[in-house]
């Protein structure tokens, strides 16, 4: 049995998917198994996939849509090695990734999340100059909540004994279980990573390098901004009873954290109204963010003040104030 596994979710990613998975078959660390799972697809994914299926370390599933938490769920289900790692269909590995993460797995027992920071990347996979840098050490629930340190789904390895203590079986479910909730589309990583931390003892902790890259779509989930406020309030509302002392102590600050992202987002997408009134919601909310993290709040409030009082003629403007601290 394979060591690894890495799941890979894939839908109409025909475009993306070889580069995905040359980075995933070229990987040093070399006991592993990849898993494509072909969520449903309409375009040439299943044929793209099935140029790589001469190598033995490459299983491809094809199942009926039920989005990117199905399609995890399903890799999961169907991994055989100790370690599960996820690399979405347009992002990608650096070559030592894996050895890396299963490196420091095996050096720190409590752990049952490893993750990296990630470099950004555009569609044609050129960097973007972004990266995200997050906390490495000492994550509590009240740091995922309120920045989620883990950033994407394509930064984790995770022990599989870990995604199965936090499993569980809809009434409705008759085929494998859920490790992530199918019924988000959005911000189901996160409520993933929070159920973890709140119903098990297992940490979560970073490595220092940046092993991934994660491609910035503008037609991607990312730039869908009312669905992901929806998906996160739905998200609270879901956990809040797993421990109600915790929400009420740090929902406040989170939902800043989170209406300054919305802001950050809305203005990469020269959505002047929308970027201005998140980023002065989030100020409203809370002033945490203010407190904690002041020049990216200063200047995530700089940049929606000259976008709405400019419009786009002025969006380079805002774009370099947000870019300055390079990274979202």
């Amino acid at each position: 049995m394979p060591t690894a596994s890495i799941v890979v979710p894939a839908y109409n990613a025909s475009q993306t998917l070889p580069d995905t998975l040359r980075s995933l078959l070229c990987q040093t660390y070399r006991d592993f198994e990849i898993i494509v799972v072909d969520d449903g697809s309409t375009d040439e994914t299943a044929q793209v996939a099935g140029q790589f299926e001469a190598d033995p370390r490459l299983r491809i599933l094809r199942q009926t849509n039920r989005g990117l938490a199905g399609a995890r769920n399903s890799g999961i289900a169907a991994a055989r090695g100790d370690y599960v790692g996820f690399c979405d269909a347009d992002d990608l590995w650096v070559p030592h990734k894996l050895d890396v993460h299963i490196r420091h797995l095996n050096a720190n027992r409590d752990v049952a999340l490893s993750y990296s920071g990630s470099k950004l990347i555009d569609e044609a996979g050129a960097p973007i100059g972004i990266v995200q840098k997050p906390r490495r050490r000492g994550v509590t629930p009240a740091h995922v909540f309120k920045r989620n340190p883990i950033g994407n789904g394509s930064a984790v390895v995770a022990r599989r004994v870990a995604l199965a203590d936090i499993a569980y079986r809809p009434h409705f479910e008759t085929e494998r279980d859920w490790v992530f909730d199918e019924t988000f589309r959005q911000s189901e990583d996160i409520e993933c990573w929070l159920r973890l931390m709140l119903t098990t003892d297992w940490q979560i902790e970073g490595v220092a390098q940046m092993l991934t890259e994660y491609r910035i779509s503008s037609n991607g989930l990312s730039a869908s901004i009312d669905q992901q406020l929806d998906a996160w309030e739905r998200m609270v509302a879901k956990l809040t009873d797993l421990n109600p002392g915790f929400f009420d102590t740090y929902a406040s600050a989170a939902r800043a954290y989170q209406y300054r992202y919305l802001a950050r987002r809305a203005i990469s997408l020269n959505l002047a109204r929308r970027g201005h009134d998140f980023a002065w919601q989030s100020l409203q909310m809370s002033r945490r963010p203010l407190i904690e993290e002041p020049i990216k709040t200063l200047t995530t409030l700089a940049a929606a003040e000259v976008l709405k009082r400019a419009g786009a003629l002025r969006i380079r403007q805002a774009m370099k104030a947000l870019t300055a601290i390079k990274r979202f």
